[in-house]
């Protein structure tokens, strides 16, 4: 939206002042909406309410994947202490799942996204963290080379080469699971969703507007971005369908 302006400005300039007004009415329009209108919680209601809250009637799993994305790898570095930037639940699930379950293994996936590659991984900030809420490190398998979800699926497999009829739970974001869940299955690594850190209420937040806009752009921010990858790793063949949802029986 911030480019679209900058070219309405231009053209402003140009014999095509008159279009460039047009796309300016149109620009601003669109970021009020993005802003302050439901639009967010449209596009983000069908990525959150893709997977259910994961049933634990079926007994304890074998294992439990955490994916990065919570950690800032570029201020932990600067600090020299880890630095949680958004998405705490992925680290206060597990902690909480590994205390129901304390003969599960845990396995936190997450290395640097950078384009330039550091030293800085966020596998390495996030153990201390997950061992302050109570995990003992020795139950902790570290993955810390992996830049994507992509990634996160193909190097997690081969770390932990998991074996016939074992259950391992995938903790991210809600609207981050659909498309986990499909880059694990293409992957050949059978999971179960276990959605956290959820950005609306549910149904009934469906058509709320806010009063704050950057909490609006923020939704629409990360709904919009999440669509593009599902996309984008559905046209890239990462994934088997556009929307993966909950296994059929």
């Amino acid at each position: 939206m911030i480019e679209l302006g900058i070219v309405s400005v231009v053209l402003m300039a140009t014999r095509f002042a008159a279009f460039g007004r047009k796309l300016a009415a149109a620009t601003l329009i669109l970021l009020a909406l993005a802003a302050f209108s439901p639009l967010g919680n449209l596009l983000l209601y069908p990525l959150e309410s893709r997977f259910p809250p994961w049933d634990p009637s079926r007994g304890a799993p074998d294992g439990i994947i955490v994916l990065g994305g919570s950690i800032d790898t570029d201020l932990s570095a600067a600090h020299r202490t880890p630095v949680v930037a958004h998405a705490a639940d992925r680290l206060f699930a597990p902690a909480e799942l590994a205390r129901r379950y304390p003969n599960t293994r845990i396995v936190f996936t997450g290395g640097t996204a950078n384009l330039v590659s550091t030293d800085s991984r966020e596998a390495d900030y996030s153990a201390p963290i997950l061992e302050n809420l109570g995990i003992a490190k020795q139950r902790l398998i570290l993955e810390r080379d992996s830049r994507n979800t992509y990634e996160n699926a193909i190097f997690t497999k081969q770390l932990v080469s998991p074996k016939a009829g074992e259950r391992w739970l995938l903790v991210t974001s809600a609207f981050h699971m659909p498309r986990s869940m499909g880059i694990f299955r293409k992957a050949g690594f059978d999971v179960e969703a276990y959605p956290v850190d959820w950005r609306m209420g549910g149904r009934d937040d469906l058509f709320s507007f806010s009063n704050v806009g950057t909490d609006g752009l923020g939704r629409t921010e990360v709904a919009v971005r999440e669509w593009i990858g599902l996309v984008a790793y559905r046209l890239m063949g990462r994934t088997g369908e556009l929307l993966p949802g909950p296994a059929k029986d």
